[in-house]
């Protein structure tokens, strides 16, 4: 047998990226050997310039002997060239072949829009006149130049209200300039093409870009491994790479918007025989095309799916609305705000006017997260109530789930919730899934992250005619859990080993139990507003439960009196393998003040109170009902209670190498980061999970601060990290964390002691938490992956001993 060592070396094929052929050994020995060795006749190989100016030279000489001199005794201006000769000449002219400036043609027109100003003040209508007289030479469309701009502008700043303001100045141009370039402007934006429940990803390797910067910058395997090692990032290296190239054989043709986004869909849409060459082509005529560093930076950013200027889905969001109340497309009915008027109001007053229509596009994106359908909305009928009923609810396009507030104990719960009537549920350690069926009988399954699921799970699709009888389309919601032959619960990384497309229900051997707890729509009426005590008894009075199958979450109804039977039901919880328990208000009603008036005839906790019953802010704006259906929002109303991070009692002393930039409030800051043990028997470092929770703002400034790009703290790919992804930094590795977790895990993604545990699986942490740095360690004393396995076999040994007793007990019981 082979040694755990031996195992642990095996070829794993991790997944190719652009870093890693800048840093491959390979392309050191080839460029050592093109370098050594003097190239044959006929194997010169030249750069894109170099290139030309041969060409060009060779042409010039080819031509010489062939033009004639003037006869001597006609002056050469002394008559007008014959209709004949002037196609002659013009003929001659198109087949000249000519070095074209690569910088030269750059739109700076496009350069000097100040997007930066207060969009209060700026001047959309004046910018976007001038561009639609520029752009009308270059096909009509609204130019990718000016998107660059945005970009660079953005990418400056770490002010989110920069950026945002931003966003809106350059969604107003285009909105008024070209409001068909709006659309293709917003995915490009967000760093993608495509919503997530559409299987649309670009699919590029990193020897596409790699061959691409070869091919038209003219940089070699050494120059381009040098320029990544100093820069660190894709997009830098194509902005150093274009500002070198003095000139190109072709001249640039003019990127539009529209085109970017177009060559993106082609580039994703590309599959079968000759699907990389075509891809390759695409991608080459991007580089080709952009027309100055800073276009080359971004098209390849967006190429990496690395855009780095900030701004995520609700930054997106809130620029739409308030571009949208300031401008609209030439011959659009709705009416919008006047700048001057909006400059005249107090700062309250503005921000109430803005807080309106962002809440109302972020509402209609949570509840139908497609910008396909969302923007022509917004441009058809701007920012008002219709939206949420053009863009609303819909069969089969997944709706945002609603999120739980994370509370560390059944005290700080039973405070929050005092004076509510609430239920507890068990929360399984499954995947969540939302269930969408039609009039028809087609079914969806999607994941949290709204990912499509149905081909994973066709035993769950196949119960669908069985549950819902007299019911003709709905949406619910629930955990899939992996359960035995007797209905036992399995762990959730049971479930990961089932295969995620083309599975048969017959070669099925992993079966799962849907466990519901949600129903968001039933028979074409959306639910969201219903109070969660009506949403759950139409849930359970129209659909039938299978044993082991599909059934609901146990739960217990309680108030804040009932301290011991939540206790008891949460200990009951987590010794059924469950994560914890979630806590849910049940009614709209508001808290029943001390000075209610104690004759009322209908108290607020009943399954009778209206769902119209709602809780107003402070300054009369009314906000959500506490127990409806929030999609994409955290609320007080649902509250999550896990096993605390202290039910392990070991922890880990792990390595930080790398990171990834945050998004929203975290953008400025590294997070999450990568932690790693240690292999004492190669000297690598494995990855084993990412940590993003126990840190304070002052901690994330600091190793900010500490591991900022540029800083002899960040490196290129070290190849003695193993890990199979491919983080935004790497971090010299110099220091040791101690990290808190609940469970260890096997894991398809982390290598981490594979081969002392499992032979195809690593092993990873579920909910990792820092605790503090380890300043008396250094990284020679940090956890090795044989700790890592040790800590897993005793956390397996100790769930086996609690299975044995609970078995016995049942058995006791029964005799």
């Amino acid at each position: 047998m082979s040694s755990p060592a031996k195992k642990r070396k095996r070829d794993t094929q991790p997944t190719r990226s652009i870093a890693s052929f800048f840093q491959g050994q390979a392309a050191k020995k080839a460029e050592q050997t093109e370098q050594s060795s003097p190239p044959e006749d006929g194997e010169q190989h030249f750069s894109d310039e170099a290139l030309a100016r041969k060409l060009q030279a060779e042409w010039n000489n080819e031509q010489e002997p062939a033009t004639p001199e003037p006869p001597a005794t006609v002056p050469p201006t002394a008559a007008s060239p014959s209709p004949e000769q002037d196609r002659e000449r013009k003929k001659a002219k198109a087949g000249v072949l000519s070095l074209q400036s690569s910088t030269g043609a750059e739109d700076t027109i496009s350069l000097t829009v100040p997007l930066d100003e207060n969009p209060l003040v700026f001047n959309s209508f004046r910018y976007a006149q001038e561009l639609k007289a520029h752009w009308s030479a270059e096909g009509g469309d609204a130019s990718y130049a000016l998107l660059t701009r945005a970009f660079v502008l953005a990418s400056s700043t770490t002010s989110r209200i920069a950026i945002v303001g931003i966003l809106v100045n350059v969604l107003r141009v285009i909105i008024e300039g070209d409001p068909t370039s709006v659309l293709p402007a917003v995915w490009l934006a967000t760093n993608s093409i495509s919503p997530p429940y559409h299987e649309l990803e670009l699919g590029l390797g990193g020897s596409v870009i790699s061959k691409a910067f070869k091919k038209i910058y003219g940089l070699n395997s050494q120059g381009l491994k040098s320029l990544y090692d100093r820069l660190g990032d894709a997009g830098d290296v194509a902005f150093e790479a274009k500002k070198r190239q003095s000139f190109t054989l072709v001249k640039p043709k003019p990127l539009s918007i529209k085109g970017v986004y177009q060559s993106l869909t082609k580039i994703a849409m590309s599959k079968g025989n000759g699907s990389q060459n075509m891809k390759e082509s695409i991608v080459n005529k991007l580089l080709q095309d952009a027309r100055g560093p800073e276009e080359a930076r971004y098209v390849v950013r967006t190429l990496v799916q690395n855009l780095r200027i900030g701004a995520v889905k609700t930054t997106m969001l809130i620029a739409l609305a308030r571009a949208l109340l300031l401008s609209k497309p030439e011959g659009a009915s709705f009416n919008v705000h006047s700048q001057h008027d909006l400059a005249r109001l107090k700062k309250e007053e503005l921000t109430e006017v803005y807080n309106n229509a962002e809440e109302l596009v972020k509402a209609s994106y949570a509840r139908h997260p497609n910008y396909n359908d969302l923007v022509p909305c917004l441009l058809e009928i701007g920012v008002s109530e219709e939206l949420l009923v053009r863009c609303g609810l819909q069969i089969h396009t997944p709706l945002m789930p609603m999120l739980g507030s994370i509370t560390r104990d059944l005290s700080e719960m039973l405070t929050k919730l005092q004076g509510r009537d609430f239920t507890c549920e068990y929360k399984y350690d499954g995947q969540r899934a939302q269930v969408h069926c039609d009039e028809t009988g087609k079914v969806s399954i999607f994941s949290r992250h709204l990912e499509q699921m149905t081909e994973k799970y066709p035993d769950l699709v196949s119960l669908v005619p069985q549950i819902r009888e007299g019911v003709s389309s709905f949406i619910l919601e629930g955990e899939v859990v992996a359960v035995d032959q007797n209905g036992e619960h399995q762990p959730f990384q049971t479930l990961t080993n089932r295969a995620k497309k083309n599975v048969e229900i017959g070669a099925i051997s992993i079966n799962v139990c849907l466990f519901a707890f949600d129903l968001m729509y039933l028979n074409g009426t959306p639910l969201l507003d219903r109070s969660l005590r009506e949403r759950r008894e139409l849930l359970r009075s129209l659909f039938v439960q299978i044993p082991n199958r599909f059934t609901w979450v146990k739960s217990l109804d309680a108030t804040s009196a009932d301290s011991e039977t939540v206790l008891d039901f949460f200990k009951s919880a987590t010794d059924s393998k469950c994560e914890g328990i979630m806590v849910k208000v049940l009614d709209n009603a508001p808290v029943k003040s001390a000075t209610a008036s104690s004759n009322s005839t209908n108290t607020p906790n009943t399954p009778n109170t209206p769902a119209e019953v709602k809780e107003v802010k402070k300054g009369g704006r009314r906000k959500e009902l506490l127990s409806s259906y929030s999609p994409d929002q955290r609320r007080e109303s649902w509250l999550k209670v896990k096993k605390d991070y202290s039910a392990s009692s070991e922890t880990l002393d792990l390595i930080p190498v790398a990171g990834w930039h945050g998004n929203g409030r975290k953008a400025k800051w590294w997070s999450p980061i990568l932690l790693a043990v240690r292999n004492p028997e190669t000297g690598g470092l494995e990855a084993v999970t990412k940590c993003m929770s126990g840190f304070s703002d002052k901690f994330y400034q600091a190793n900010k601060d500490k591991y900022e790009q540029g800083s002899p703290n960040v490196i290129s790919r070290p190849s003695y990290v193993e890990y199979n992804g491919e983080p935004d930094v790497w971090f010299n590795p110099q220091e040791v964390w101690e990290i808190a977790f609940a469970d260890i895990t096997l894991s398809p993604t982390y290598i981490a002691a594979i081969g002392l545990v499992s032979d195809e699986r690593g092993l990873s942490l579920r909910f990792p938490r820092f605790l503090k740095v380890r300043e008396d360690k250094s990284i020679d004393e940090a956890s090795t992956a044989d700790y890592l396995a040790l800590l897993y076999r005793k956390q397996s040994e100790r769930a086996r001993i609690e299975e044995t007793a609970n078995a016995d007990q049942v058995v006791e019981l029964a005799e």
